[in-house]
């Protein structure tokens, strides 16, 4: 209330506001609010409290947002139901007992029961995609370096980046504008100027442009409702002037395993510092001599998933593993990389299923991890490749929404937003409120 009210007063004096002058923004919780705790949904870090604000919070400061607060998420985005928080699991607006997605399940259910018209997302692996598909909204994962990650609490620093979600399209797209740029703090930043998002939605076809959808990430394991919607999305699309083909890309079948040793290995690696004694919760381990200490630290600060990916990725990266295992899967996502960029050569867009399943139910797949990884499938592809995407709400099976992907080569953003607004305006049914908002 103290923002707004700061807000109106320069309204009051004639004074110059933000493109989201008094408009809420929810936060996911792994990125940096100074004097705001920012936790990772994680016991290690639920006292931080950071002295410096992420850039994209600086940038929706500069603009006149709200924020709103802080968003849960699985912890330290690892995951895909926000089950793994430790401040216990969000759940889908649209049905009460189903997961809303992860990571970013927080801000993905806060937009669709209607909370706040716009949230920040991270996605490593389809973490922003994810959770837009299972709570019916948009979810935009930039391409690789079009954002800052200054201040984002890292998980894996190749593969993720921060992205908007929103109820509608305009709304992404403006978003957008505002955390897209150049950041002298983020070496990784693109050194392009940023351009408006908003205005390149106002052309009025896609007359011309080719999109092939994807046939391996339709194929068996997809739940039949899925592969109708996403069929039904093509066929709108090619109503709307785009001409959809299929096409193939046969190493999408190692992108899941490449994924997942990277993930793994570069978690392993960026969680090290929390020890208690350079970051983080510090068990009381008595007269415990060091290495008990930080192995007490550990087991209590973290939760079963985090502890899992650690581990996983340690092995990976021990010596005479790390060539069979890490080195093997960076090629295979530079391989993978090479072929996407070469389909775009023939393709404006690619379309595929955001995910291969509607949201399930709370505790139906937690205990098994396994079937947990198998559900990013059709998401990671993206992040190996650093090229941009958006979840689009395509359709119901039983009350829950589906989503569509469209993926772009990199730097795409205004396209992808472009057909997804004409999608939008052309399938207005599928647009809806979720029961609780």
């Amino acid at each position: 209330m103290e923002q707004a009210r700061k807000v109106d007063l320069k309204v009051k004096a004639g004074e110059r506001v933000g493109r989201l002058a008094g408009i809420p923004v929810a936060v996911k919780d792994n990125i940096c609010t100074k004097n705001v705790r920012t936790t990772c949904a994680s016991k290690m870090l639920e006292s931080y409290v950071p002295p410096y604000n992420a850039t994209v919070v600086e940038r929706l400061k500069a603009e006149d947002a709200i924020l709103l607060g802080k968003t849960n998420m699985d912890e330290f985005a690892m995951g895909t139901s926000t089950e793994t928080s430790y401040f216990g699991p969000t759940h889908n607006p649209w049905s009460l007992d189903r997961v809303p997605g992860g990571s970013s399940g927080g801000s993905a259910a806060a937009v669709a029961a209607g909370m706040t018209p716009l949230a920040l997302g991270s996605d490593t692996g389809g973490s922003i995609r994810c959770p837009a598909s299972f709570c019916g909204i948009f979810g935009l994962k930039p391409t690789y370096g079009l954002v800052s990650r200054f201040g984002l609490i890292a998980y894996a620093n190749s593969l993720e980046q921060i992205g908007p979600m929103a109820f509608n399209v305009r709304d992404c797209a403006l978003l957008l504008t505002v955390i897209a740029g150049r950041d002298p703090q983020d070496s990784t930043t693109l050194p392009v100027e940023n351009e408006n998002y908003v205005e390149a939605l106002g052309d009025a076809n896609l007359k011309g442009v080719k999109i092939g959808l994807i046939r391996e990430l339709m194929a068996e394991g997809t739940h039949p409702a899925v592969l109708r919607a996403v069929e039904n999305f093509a066929h709108k699309l090619e109503e709307l002037g785009a001409k959809v083909d299929e096409i193939s890309i046969p190493l999408l079948e190692y992108a899941l395993p490449a994924y997942y040793l990277i993930a793994m290995s570069e978690a392993s690696s960026n969680l090290a510092r929390y020890d208690g004694i350079r970051y983080g919760f510090r068990a009381d381990g008595g007269n415990l001599d060091w290495s008990r200490e930080f192995s007490l630290t550990r087991k209590l600060g973290f939760g079963p998933e985090v502890k899992r990916r650690i581990i996983l990725g340690t092995y990976a990266l021990s010596a005479g593993y790390f060539d069979r295992f890490f080195l093997k899967a960076v090629k295979a996502a530079t391989l993978l990389r090479r072929k996407l960029l070469e389909a775009f050569k023939s393709y404006s867009l690619l379309l595929a299923p955001t995910m291969p399943l509607p949201a399930f139910k709370l505790g139906e797949k937690i205990g098994d991890p396994l079937s947990l990884y198998l559900c990013d499938v059709d998401t990671v592809p993206v992040n190996l490749a650093g090229v941009p995407a958006i979840s689009i709400p395509c359709g119901f099976h039983e009350g829950l929404p589906l989503g569509g992907q469209l993926i772009g080569p990199p730097r795409s953003e205004s396209l992808l937003l472009r057909a997804a607004h004409l999608y939008e305006q052309a399938e207005p049914s599928n647009f809806r409120r979720a029961p609780l908002g």
